[in-house]
């Protein structure tokens, strides 16, 4: 068996020219992890639309009725940063889905990959900063819901906090929500997170390793969470232009690395995200995201989950 990985061709939808969301690298990621022969067209598996009623396990149902229906107040749908249209709809459903299925997977082999999600900017009532429904948090909520598991330990290591996600768990003890970011970024106004670690503008590689290697095997001793959601965003990367930390190439390999097998190597499941990423050279974006995927495919096949 192979890692599994979710993708579904309605994770990209048209965006304005110039729109400075890179929407296409979804359907790039899934080309190039074929094309390098990181994965086989048969390790994917297609996500369902889920049901408002999950998305509201999140989400108040106004707001909910509001984005699907497309009668947000502009300056709702600015914090956003996307322009509203029914393809949007779909695909931030079919992600927020995506993501459902990827912890399903998790728990039944071990480890998994989505393409796409990672919207940890969404909170209940609104969303922001390209984020329109936390998949994360809907993801761990459905899981919990349906009795699938019993704790959740939330990895964020996106270069932005973690905000959204952070408040909505902040009165939930069976979701830990972990954020290492970078303290000077956005948002300007952070959360609280169960533990926030922020990191200096410029952070290279072997700091920021170390940093991490000092948090994440004693919160997997101390939780024994029976499922890790890893939110993978590259733009620690230097060349990010939303990013302000230094990790090179290696670094992210590294760090990828580091998680996977400090958590598979213990029996922990993971779930994994790709987060945000931005950059104006599409191909060394693509090949950020998809050493996530390299590296989960070596890491499945190490431990023959």
């Amino acid at each position: 068996m192979d890692l599994p990985i979710v993708y579904h061709p309605d994770y990209v939808s048209p965006l304005p020219p110039g729109h400075r969301f890179p929407m296409v690298k979804f359907g790039q990621l899934y080309q190039t992890l074929i094309a390098s022969e990181v994965a086989h067209p048969s390790q994917f598996h297609s996500p369902m639309l889920p049901p408002r009623d999950w998305i509201q396990l999140v989400h108040t149902p106004n707001y909910v009725q509001g984005y699907y229906e497309g009668t947000l107040d502009p300056k709702a749908q600015r914090r956003i940063g996307l322009p509203w249209s029914p393809s949007l709809v779909n695909r931030t459903c079919i992600a927020v889905g995506g993501t459902i299925l990827t912890a399903q997977l998790a728990l039944e082999t071990g480890l998994a990959c989505n393409t796409a999600g990672g919207t940890h900017h969404a909170f209940p009532s609104y969303g922001s900063g390209f984020c329109i429904f936390n998949d994360i948090a809907i993801a761990a909520r459905v899981l919990l819901e349906l009795g699938k598991v019993k704790s959740v330990l939330i990895v964020d290591l996106d270069v932005h906090q973690g905000d959204g996600t952070a408040f909505i768990f902040q009165d939930e003890p069976r979701v830990f929500t972990f954020s290492m970011h970078c303290e000077v970024n956005f948002p300007g106004t952070k959360q609280v997170s169960d533990l926030d670690v922020p990191l200096p503008e410029g952070m290279e590689d072997d700091d920021y390793l170390q940093t991490l290697a000092e948090y994440l095997p004693d919160l997997l001793a101390q939780l024994k969470p029976d499922l890790v959601i890893y939110d993978a965003g590259v733009d620690v990367h230097l060349g990010d232009r939303l990013g302000k930390l230094a990790l090179s190439d290696r670094g992210v390999f590294c760090r990828e690395m580091q998680v996977l097998q400090t958590c598979v190597s213990q029996g922990y499941p993971v779930a994994c995200v790709i987060g945000g990423g931005y950059a104006d050279d599409m191909n060394a974006l693509v090949y950020r995201h998809s050493l996530l995927h390299r590296v989960a495919s070596d890491v499945f096949r190490q431990y023959r989950l």
